[in-house]
């Protein structure tokens, strides 16, 4: 956006112009360079706001002839030649100038060739200052609002494999080594939550965004009786901003924005990785929707999850617009200055990511086949039920657990030797290990006997997954976070 000097509060020259000087002013006696043009304009990427810029226009041209400070007519003018632009910029019929900076001069500049004089008048009582932070504010609030849908969407996704899979045994890891049994539908529950938690940041960050900026003018606020108090509910805020040097330097909105996507993303690129590993031959434990795959150039064999790499790799991409938001406001002074027009490309490209990688990570989980049998078998492998032959000493035989643990680690390393599972392993022989151990031992040392056995709240029983899931669905899909 364009700095936002009182000077540049005044109207184009009906007519176009021959260069950026005359936005400006009488006052400047040259053209500015070429160079200074292409660094200086941002009409190719703000031009994204026109909706909200005019959206913005509607409500403070209302306001101002409500006010008194313009006239009914020209309201009425106003508003007509506001319309038909968005007309034409919807159907592709608008000519953006480079030599007009921005969305605002752009729309300004229309609409007084279209409706002369009372187009002048619109921008009384305001700046680019705090139209282009009402802007961006309205326009982030609608990205909040569609993160939420879709994101709601991911968790219903993740929710209708997880009710079919509330019984699937796989084996739980930590260090990707195989730990303790679990069901699928468990492990899906954990995404469930991440992205509940990534919702309620999103809705948390959009409460505290929604205040109008509009009417704090240039820095200073304006000495037109003007109404920011009526701007602001017909914009749908739920007050105007407070402070007015605040006002127009805030843009703490987008860097919430940025901060939500990045927790978000590294969300989608854990299960973007699972979906990877668990997609590969050696796992085996799904097979991804071929419409998300790719084959290879040389190797006919391979279906490549190249969605769900994308995925993974893209989060590093919104992650960066972060750092690079933090980094050019850190040194700021009051209030506005040109690095601010530096904001909106790395927003944009943030949320059209985060929007593409949700989409993606959806339609991933949905069209996803599981391999149940070969999650079951591979749970079976790496002694994973030893803490649960440690948990029955402790509860059938009260040993201490310290003791206990000792015990089942010695009848790994036993079953180790002899190249079998603790299932596998005798009476006896477990006796011979600690002699308190008899045969209903052998209740507990299967996968099922140990998803099974694990009831406590937010575990992995069969009966609380699907107990889980049902609760689930009322908070984030019914009630939401």
């Amino acid at each position: 956006m364009g700095s936002s000097d009182e000077r540049k509060g005044t109207a184009a020259p009906q007519g176009g112009t021959s260069g950026a000087r005359r936005l400006w002013g009488a006052h400047f006696d040259v053209d500015p360079a070429p160079l200074m043009e292409q660094i200086n304009a941002s009409i190719d990427f703000d031009k994204r706001l026109w909706a909200e810029d005019i959206e913005g226009s509607l409500a403070h041209s209302r306001m101002l002839a409500r006010q008194g400070i313009i006239s009914e007519a020209d309201k009425v003018a106003i508003h007509a030649g506001l319309g038909e632009i968005g007309e034409e910029i919807a159907r592709g019929a608008f000519s953006f100038e480079r030599a007009l900076e921005d969305i605002h001069f752009n729309i300004e500049q229309r609409l007084t060739e279209k409706v002369g004089e009372a187009g002048r008048r619109l921008h009384t009582g305001r700046s680019r200052n705090d139209q282009v932070a009402t802007d961006m504010r309205l326009w982030t609030r609608k990205a909040f609002d569609r993160a939420q849908d879709l994101l709601r969407s991911l968790q219903a996704a993740l929710l209708d494999q997880a009710a079919i899979h509330a019984g699937t045994v796989m084996p739980g890891f930590t260090h990707l080594q195989a730990a303790q049994p679990v069901t699928f539908g468990h492990h899906l529950l954990a995404y469930v939550e991440m992205f509940g938690r990534d919702r309620s940041r999103f809705a948390d960050a959009r409460r505290r965004m929604n205040q109008s900026p509009l009417g704090a003018a240039a820095l200073a606020g304006t000495s037109f009786p003007i109404d920011r108090e009526m701007t602001a509910a017909e914009l749908g805020f739920d007050a105007p901003m407070r402070n007015s040097i605040d006002a127009v330097s805030d843009r703490d909105f987008a860097l919430d924005y940025l901060a939500s996507a990045s927790i978000c993303a590294i969300h989608l690129s854990r299960l973007a990785e699972e979906l990877v590993l668990w997609s590969t031959f050696q796992f085996g434990f799904i097979k991804m929707a071929e419409a998300f795959t790719s084959g290879s150039s040389i190797m006919p064999q391979k279906r490549n999850p190249d969605a769900a790499e994308l995925v993974r790799g893209k989060a590093g991409r919104i992650i960066g617009h972060l750092q690079a938001l933090l980094v050019m406001l850190k040194g700021l002074p009051l209030t506005y200055s040109k690095d601010m027009q530096e904001d909106k490309e790395g927003v944009f490209d943030a949320v059209d990511t985060l929007e593409l990688c949700v989409s993606a990570s959806a339609a991933m989980i949905a069209g996803m086949r599981v391999d149940a049998a070969r999650m079951r078998a591979a749970a079976n492998v790496g002694y994973t039920t030893a803490t649960d032959l440690a948990d029955w000493l402790v509860r059938a035989k009260n040993v201490p657990f310290r003791e206990a643990h000792g015990v089942a680690a010695s009848a790994v390393k036993l079953a180790e030797g002899r190249g079998v599972g603790l299932e596998d392993l005798t009476v006896a022989e477990l006796q011979a290990i600690d002699a308190r151990i008899d045969a209903s031992v052998q209740q507990v040392l299967g996968v099922d006997q140990s998803v099974a056995s694990r009831v406590s709240m937010g575990g992995t029983a069969p009966e609380n997954v699907a107990k889980a899931v049902a609760a689930a669905r009322r908070l984030y899909l019914e009630e939401g976070p």
